[in-house]
């Protein structure tokens, strides 16, 4: 009888052999680029004399420099530019499908693979980007690599890993009115931890993730690399298939039957054995707001900033130090304070459902008086079909700027900046220090409907308020 993981099972699929150091040569099934990360790589290729192996298994796109309000090329910033050139040039050197700006297909790595049906259950996949855990959704085991290893896959297709043990994350239940997913993702990494998912992959189980679509699946995967998980996954099921049926590389007529098929059979089997099991209850999740410098710093929207004698004592150090950053008083309600800039998008949250969702709450609203707020779909796919539904009038009407599909402030490795101190209502996934493109901006992450709640109100607010 079998006891295995749906990770074991791919783990295996897809092992080529046992390295001398121990670790496993594993076959990656997709590999996805983007501007960052891909020159080097390609640069150490050409030092080598090397080609692209399997040039068919390589996708690339644009997101992370792309400028969102004005993206007439040459771009302003000079380093980016040189980036756009350089992927455009490596692309068409070694025959790499490339969604360039204005083909209808570019946007952020995470939100253009999954719409076009790249992403599919069984699956490896490999990014150079942290975030590449958002395809576990589909039941795939997707890692985030540095720039050394995209140089490997390009080169062999096959990276060299140590096998994860696996985490059992259960969640059952409903979840209440204003809970997302995203509230969901980070009551996990408040309760368990930045560190907690060290050395596992998480599967995400329970009737609570079986309820949820795609693109709230892809929301909480998106994020287990920030409760410090390698990747994170869940089970593919009919929610999964009829995502998938239709999209551009899905498979078609007969070769689908049998990719249904084969699908189901890599599912975690009913008594499959885990290295841990971690279960909470849908009922008792909150909208979450972070607080701190870490996104496992965390609090319901209607409690305070925690005192540091309320705290394990390993976590009250970082606690002093995100009081100070931050500039937040312990014991003070999280809800009331003042915002300056309200950013929707991300790979975590940039999706049409994020926008719709949070559109419902920008309607017949407007901004507050002196905050800046931005909606920035994930790709051109996402930016049209939301124009075509008319979310793009509902967010200008109510005083947001409706900006073109990319990373934006999420990372702030383009124009999109914070200033200064300026606090951010955030839907993306991080709030290190400086993350937003200021040395002392501040980060606060929340749901896309709490960040209109907060662009509303000019503070953070309860969003079941609006309800």
């Amino acid at each position: 009888m079998s006891e295995r993981t749906l990770f074991d099972k791919v783990w295996d699929y897809h092992t080529v052999g046992t390295l001398p150091s121990g670790q496993t040569q594993l076959l990656i099934g997709l590999h996805l680029t983007h501007e960052v990360t891909s020159p080097q790589a390609f640069a150490m290729l050409r030092e080598r004399g090397l080609k692209v192996l399997f040039p068919e298994r390589t996708v690339a796109t644009v997101d992370h420099i792309v400028p969102t309000d004005n993206q007439a090329r040459p771009f302003v910033d000079v380093l980016a530019e040189e980036m756009m050139q350089a992927i455009e040039k490596n692309c068409k050197d070694y025959g790499v499908r490339f969604y360039n700006i204005g083909s209808g297909g570019q946007g952020i790595v995470h939100v253009i693979a999954p719409e076009q049906g790249l992403t599919q259950p069984g699956m490896t996949i490999a990014c150079g980007d942290s975030h590449t855990s958002t395809h576990g959704a589909f039941g795939a085991i997707a890692f985030g690599i540095g720039t050394s290893q995209v140089r490997d896959v390009l080169a062999s297709q096959t990276l060299a890993l140590s096998k994860l043990k696996v985490r059992k994350i259960e969640i059952n239940g409903k979840l209440q009115p204003g809970v997302y997913a995203k509230d969901v993702i980070l009551h996990i990494i408040r309760k368990l931890g930045v560190k907690g998912g060290v050395g596992y992959a998480y599967e995400f189980a329970g009737t609570t993730f079986e309820q949820m679509t795609m693109e709230e699946r892809m929301t909480v995967c998106n994020m287990a690399i920030e409760g410090g998980a390698r990747c994170g996954y869940v089970n593919p099921d009919e929610v999964t298939f009829a995502y998938l049926q239709g999209k551009d590389f899905a498979p078609q007529g007969e070769d689908w039957e049998q990719a249904v098929t084969w699908w189901q059979s890599i599912h975690s089997d009913k008594d499959a054995v885990y290295d841990d099991v971690v279960s909470f209850d849908a009922a008792g999740i909150a909208p979450t707001v972070t607080w701190g410098i870490t996104p496992g710093q965390g609090i319901a929207v209607n409690e305070a900033v925690p005192i540091p004698d309320t705290m394990p004592e390993s976590d009250r150090a970082i606690a002093q130090e995100a009081y100070r950053y931050m500039q937040l008083t312990p014991g003070e309600p999280i809800q009331g304070t003042k915002v300056d800039v309200c950013f929707i998008g991300s790979c975590t949250n940039g999706r049409l459902s994020d926008l719709q969702e949070a559109a419902k709450f920008a309607a017949g609203k407007q901004v507050a008086e002196g905050v800046k707020a931005l909606v920035v779909p994930g790709s051109e796919r996402v930016k049209q079909e939301a124009e075509a539904q008319g979310l793009d009038k509902i967010f200008v009407q109510a005083g947001f700027e409706w900006r073109e599909p990319g990373c934006s402030m999420c990372l702030a490795m383009n124009p999109d900046k914070l200033e200064g101190s300026q606090l951010s209502a955030s839907s993306s996934n991080r709030n290190f220090k400086g993350r937003q493109g200021s040395s002392t901006g501040r980060t606060l992450l929340m749901s896309p409907a709490m960040v209109v709640a907060a662009a509303v109100k000019g503070e953070v607010a309860d969003v079941r308020q609006l309800l």
